[in-house]
């Protein structure tokens, strides 16, 4: 079964991790209750900071391991919800390390592989995040490659983590369909020639308009449909 255009050329579909495969929210969800009412708040001020950090090291020249800026950013976040217990952190960043995964994901991923594409990860996590991560969702089975930016020394958009993909899997990047919620990513891709699609799941605006994807989606499996 081939895809649908306008990813028909497609030989291999490489997925970005947080946020696309796996929730990056669960890791707060999963105690929300012992943290209480400013739980979705340190949520989105965590992943806020995340990325934050991997851009300003990234145009700084520098690279730290994203489990360290996670662990940073965890810090941040808390430092600005003080009403929340300080003991929350080791609990939180373990659970980051065995986010859960979207619930379509298992699926789609075994049905692009079914088509006849090769599936891989390609993200700014550092190694050790992403084996845990991969091997708590069970989804090792269902990759032909985990990628981390590591070996880069540099955070997506450079173009040097992108070239890990097309020389990994050794295709061309116009052969590649790239995935990710994050709209900067697939921005990122798109400038690096690849095919871009874009998971949207909670209808967020449109923006790069010189760099837009191919398709927008709402979740992975709609990949697989025209």
């Amino acid at each position: 079964m081939p895809l649908p255009s306008p990813f028909d050329a497609a030989r291999a579909v490489v997925f970005d991790a947080y946020g696309t495969l796996f929730d990056v929210h669960s890791a707060v969800q999963r105690h929300a209750a012992a943290i209480g009412a400013e739980a979705a708040s340190l949520s989105e001020t965590w992943r806020h900071k995340q990325l934050e950090y991997s851009w300003v090291l990234s145009l700084a020249g520098r690279y730290a391991p994203f489990s360290a800026l996670t662990a940073q950013a965890l810090d941040y976040a808390l430092a600005k919800h003080p009403g929340i217990d300080r003991s929350m952190r080791a609990p939180l960043l373990d659970a980051y390390r065995r986010l859960d995964p979207y619930p379509e994901v298992p699926a789609a991923l075994g049905a692009l592989r079914r088509a006849g594409l090769a599936t891989a990860i390609l993200s700014n996590g550092d190694p050790g995040m992403l084996d845990e991560a991969v091997r708590s969702a069970s989804l090792g089975p269902l990759l032909d490659a985990v990628i981390s930016v590591d070996p880069a020394g540099t955070f997506k958009t450079s173009p040097r983590a992108y070239a890990l993909a097309t020389d990994r899997l050794g295709l061309p990047a116009a052969a590649i369909l790239f995935v990710s919620s994050n709209r900067w990513d697939v921005a990122g891709a798109a400038g690096q020639g690849f095919l871009p699609a874009w998971v949207n799941r909670t209808g967020q605006p449109d923006e790069y308009p010189d760099l837009p994807p191919l398709r927008v989606i709402d979740r992975l499996d709609a990949l697989l449909h025209g």
